[in-house]
């Protein structure tokens, strides 16, 4: 397996949330981190990155136009997992593109929730896949006036994973484990597992358990230095530490979820797809046409013969994040993934306690962060917001 490296399509940006040539978080540092989870819950963020020099100039254009006109351009994020393979799939496969008709598709490739949502608050994207967590903080943070959630994409695919000398959570006390962003999905995951297992573990890495921030790549690397002990990790990343690094599963997140907060055992939200409400309001076609192009993209996943589906995300992935995957890993990642529209709306309200308890967003009503109305439109179908907004 080579290293990623930055090997984008033409209108693609690949933004990856704290990248460098070293770790960005040596292990031990703390400074820095308090000040970011302060930023991340109370105020407004800046652009992960600079976007195509087109932007501005697209925003204004859109700004005069009438609402509900179709958008000169969608700037669409999504980020270099399997996990978000309705993304590489819709993109590569020209599914989106070919639903938004005129309208220009560009693309910018995240390592994680936090720094997408940045991108989105500050106008660099419209729409994006992503987490649920850094969703509900957006939505949280901004009084419900920044997003809305119109479909899930994926269900499943994270894993707690561990050296092999580490056997059960009482072997994790003064361990130092990774998750791929502070305040996205599975760093929250991550911090509600160790708190039912009676540890305490704070933001700014201290704690029973340190956690480490740390993109995903570096975990990779950190790992096999022995430099980490562990791991709360979305797929191709759980599979290659496991099948590459000598890594064992400790926990399955599948395991922790019994389908009684959305009737499907097994299944939890991993990735969503998320719109700018103030976008959504001024080209509500676009948005529909996206969402026909990601419905597309998922029947496309759950109807291809493995071998077809493997290549094609493989070679998606090149494009997103610079390297394919080995045969074992992308297999063992795809066994462990659902591809849904359903966003699971039931489990919510358990995501924003654990984000709360976490300390990485607040306790507030999300009544409305769900938008179905379209999704609905496109499928046929009832998808359930769980009261929790509009279907």
């Amino acid at each position: 397996m080579t290293t990623p490296q930055d090997n984008s399509p033409q209108n693609s940006t690949r933004i990856v949330a704290g990248q460098s040539a070293t770790p960005k978080r040596p292990l031990g540092l703390k400074i820095g981190i308090v000040a970011g989870i302060l930023a991340l819950i109370g105020g407004g963020v800046a652009v992960a990155s600079a976007v195509n020099s087109s932007s501005s100039s697209t925003a204004s254009a859109e700004a005069a136009a009438p609402a509900g006109n179709p958008a000169a351009e969608l700037k669409l994020g999504y980020f270099g997992n399997v996990t978000h393979a309705p993304a590489l799939v819709g993109v590569s496969q020209g599914y989106i593109a070919k639903e938004l008709g005129d309208t220009k598709l560009t693309t910018q490739v995240f390592n994680a929730g936090p720094a997408a949502i940045e991108a989105l608050n500050a106008g660099a994207i419209d729409a994006t896949y992503i987490g649920p967590n850094p969703a509900i903080n957006s939505f949280v943070k901004s009084g419900g006036e920044s997003v809305n959630i119109i479909a899930g994409a994926a269900a499943g695919g994270a894993q707690l994973v561990v050296r092999p000398e580490i056997t059960s959570a009482a072997d994790l006390k003064g361990k130092t484990l990774a998750s791929p962003q502070l305040g996205g999905t599975q760093d929250v995951a991550l911090r509600a597992w160790l708190a039912t297992q009676g540890y305490k573990t704070n933001v700014d890495g201290s704690g029973d358990v340190a956690i480490n921030p740390t993109e995903n790549a570096q975990t990779l690397k950190l790992f096999q230095d022995g430099k980490l002990d562990g791991a709360w990790l979305p797929e191709p990343w759980a599979s290659r530490l496991v099948l590459t690094a000598g890594a064992k599963v400790l926990v399955d997140e599948k395991d922790l979820w019994d389908g009684s907060l959305s009737g499907k055992a097994g299944e939890f939200p991993t990735t969503i797809l998320i719109v700018s409400k103030t976008f959504a309001a001024e080209h509500p076609d676009t948005v529909k046409a996206l969402l026909k192009g990601h419905v597309k993209s998922v029947e496309w996943l759950n109807s291809a013969a493995a071998d077809e589906k493997a290549k094609v995300i493989n070679a998606a992935l090149k494009e997103a994040a610079g390297a394919e995957l080995k045969a074992d890993v992308i297999d063992r990642s795809l066994k462990n993934i659902v591809f849904t529209v359903d966003p699971l709306a039931g489990t919510y309200p358990k995501l924003l306690k654990d984000g709360v308890e976490a300390g990485t967003t607040k306790q507030a009503d999300i009544n409305g962060i769900f938008d179905l109305t379209a999704l609905n439109e496109v499928t046929g179908e009832k998808t359930s917001a769980a009261g929790l907004g509009k279907e």
